[in-house]
This record gives structure tokens, C-alpha cells and sequence, in this order.
């Protein structure tokens, strides 16, 4: 996507590889939506603390990043043994994977990966693949969100009101982005629609990713407080819901996102609104029974009890908003139900939740 910086737009990826310096590229997302950065990471254990500490963040973007990642890992092995370079290799998946637990797009990227190096028999060898391996998923990545815009964008009508939770736009992708995907082919269309972002609370990823997206690329939109959604519902001033995934259950149809996404798909539901969730391949999971066996993130209380903002000064700096002998308890995902869901988006075609597993081999399973 397009980023203007003094007044000159330029086209950055939101993941990206430097090979001479064996590091990787990421921008610096808990900056934005105040300053644009790109940073390195030097090592693979540097790449999973940006995973966790969400310098990098969104399901796309943090399967791509491991995927460099393990490349990166493979590539600072120095020798020949094979068996110590597999023994290294497996240190460098389970730190990556541990990163952040609930999304898939990692595990699926980096299997993907180390599946492509056992077409070589020496380390040198099998590290040139894993490089290339790791390019191929964050270019197959791009080129699934571009289907999902292909696919979805039929949904985005003339002054239509859509409604989106959390970030699974080109930030949370290498680019384009899944839910974002069909508003920007439709606004390449030349289709007038309004977008409505939740703030997202608590890292607010609506209010200072989404929006600010939404700004570089010109379209019209407004941040909204999470619980003023349903009063948008009421009053018939939402069309249309489409929202990321970070693990959706080919099984089951159930769909782990962002905490809140659940509610809103009630409200829908509640309201006759269409709701839908956009997907590349990566983010399906094959293998796990139900959303009882999802893996979801508790994270650190200070989120909930203040938040990060830029002072008069141009600091950034964390307030504490809640009460100073209070804690807190911060889910950072919930699953959402099949029943609650309109259509799976996916680079393959639209596809209800509970149709999945029949259409697996269309969808990669």
C-alpha cells in the first residue's frame, strides 16, 4: 500500500527481508498511528520478542514474519552437521510458534517452510531454500488478499455503512489486508461507501491502525467507541460487518479474533446485518476439533488499565486511566460461532462457516 511521507507517497510492504544483513524488515506498528518507522530484527529470538510484543502484529503479517524468522534462524547457523542444524532449526519454530499462541498463520507458514527445505540434503542448501520459501509465503499472502478483494468486493455497495473491529488490513497483512481488501477494490472502483472502525479496546487497533489507514488511502471513515456499535445497529446505520480471523476452525466453522468481534456478531445477528469474515488460506485450521481447543492469549493487565498516547511534547508515553489498586483481566481473543457468521471470504470464493471441511480441497485442507 501507498504511505505518504513529506508530502511523497511511497509503496512499503508491512514485512519485508534484508538478506545482506540477514535481518527483518518490519514497520514499527505500536508507533502508528503518530510516526512511521521501519526497524530490523537481528536475530530470530529478536523477531519472535517483536511477534509478542506486537511491534508486528495481525495474523498475515506475524505468519510472514515467522517465516522470516525461521529463514533468518537457518541462515545464522554456521557448519555443516545436518542433525545440529535440524536440533537448531526446531529451537528456532518452537521460539517463533510461542510467540502468539492463538493465531495459525505462524505454524502454518513456518511448516510450510521447513516442508520446502527437505528437498535438500546439505545445510547450505536447505538454508538458500528456506529463504526462498519464506518469500514465496509472504508473496502468496499478498496475492491471496488481492483474491479476497476480487472475491469480496461484489459486497460492497454504493452508500453502504460498513462496520469493522480490530485491524486485518494491510498492516495486519504483508499487504492489501483481508477485511480491507474488498473496501479497497471497491473504492478503486470508484464506489462511494462510509466505514465505520471500532476503537478496538484495549491496544485500540481501530482507532490508530484501521483509521489511520483508511486516511493514507482516502476513505471515508469514522472511529467509534466499541459499545456505540449498538446503538448504530438500532438505528439501521450498519449495512454490513466484515471483520479478520486469526484462527478459523475448517472443522467447525468457528472463527478466533480479536475480543469483541464475538459481540459484534451478535448485534448483526441480532439485526439482520450481514456479517463476514475475511481470510486468506494460511488462517485456516484443519486440525483442531472445536473453539474449546483454541489457544486464546491472556494478555498483560496494564493494556486494560490505561493506554499509550503522545504527549503535548510529542512523547509517547503510557497513562494509567483505571484505578490504581484495581487489576484487570485481559482476553486478547474470542470465537465467534458458525450460526453467528454470513460467509467465510476467502481467496477461493465465499463459503458459510459450516461449509468448510466439505470444500477443503478447494481451500488448501
Amino acid at each position: 500500500m501507498q504511505v505518504t511521507i513529506d508530502g511523497r507517497a511511497q509503496h512499503f510492504r508491512t514485512v519485508a527481508f534484508a538478506p545482506t544483513r540477514n535481518e527483518v524488515r518490519l514497520i514499527e506498528q505500536r508507533l502508528l498511528p503518530h510516526e512511521f518507522k521501519v526497524i530490523g530484527t537481528h536475530d530470530f529470538r529478536e523477531t519472535a520478542r517483536a511477534i509478542r510484543d506486537m511491534v508486528v502484529r495481525g495474523a498475515g503479517a506475524i505468519g510472514a514474519t515467522a517465516a522470516y524468522g525461521l529463514a533468518q534462524g537457518a541462515l545464522a547457523f554456521r557448519g555443516h552437521h545436518l542433525p545440529r542444524f535440524e536440533a537448531h532449526l526446531t529451537c528456532v519454530f518452537e521460539t517463533l510458534r510461542d510467540a502468539r499462541p492463538t493465531a495459525v498463520d505462524p505454524v502454518n507458514a513456518m511448516l510450510e517452510v521447513r516442508r520446502k527445505m527437505q528437498a535438500a540434503t546439505t545445510v547450505a542448501d536447505q538454508q538458500a531454500l528456506a529463504l526462498t520459501a519464506a518469500e514465496e509465503f509472504a508473496d502468496e499472502a499478498v496475492a491471496h488478499c488481492r483474491a479476497l478483494g476480487e472475491v469480496g468486493v461484489s459486497l460492497i455497495r454504493e452508500g453502504m455503512r460498513v462496520l469493522t473491529h480490530c485491524n486485518a488490513g494491510w498492516l495486519a497483512f504483508v499487504d492489501i489486508g483481508s477485511a480491507t481488501a474488498p473496501l479497497y477494490a471497491a473504492h478503486q472502483q470508484g464506489r462511494a461507501f462510509h466505514v465505520y472502525c471500532d476503537e478496538t479496546r484495549p491496544r485500540s487497533q481501530g482507532a490508530t491502525l484501521t483509521a489511520w489507514e483508511l486516511a493514507q488511502q482516502g476513505l471515508a471513515h469514522q472511529v467509534i467507541a466499541d459499545n456505540a456499535a449498538g446503538l448504530l445497529f438500532s438505528r439501521g446505520q450498519i449495512d454490513l460487518v466484515i471483520v479478520g480471523s486469526d484462527r478459523t476452525l475448517g472443522r467447525s466453522g468457528e472463527v478466533a479474533n480479536k475480543i469483541g468481534t464475538y459481540t459484534k456478531a451478535v448485534l448483526a445477528k441480532r439485526h439482520g446485518v450481514p456479517f463476514y469474515v475475511a481470510i486468506p488460506l494460511s488462517t485456516l485450521d484443519w486440525n483442531l476439533p472445536d473453539g474449546a481447543a483454541i489457544p486464546l492469549e491472556e494478555r498483560d493487565a496494564a493494556e486494560v488499565l490505561g493506554a499509550w498516547g503522545l504527549t503535548q511534547s510529542g512523547q509517547r508515553e503510557y497513562v494509567r486511566v483505571a484505578n490504581p489498586s484495581s487489576g484487570a483481566y485481559n482476553p486478547g481473543f474470542d470465537v465467534t460461532p458458525p450460526e453467528l457468521i454470513t460467509g467465510i471470504i476467502t481467496p477461493a470464493g465465499i463459503f458459510r462457516p459450516q461449509d468448510l471441511w466439505q470444500n477443503r480441497s478447494l481451500l488448501g485442507g
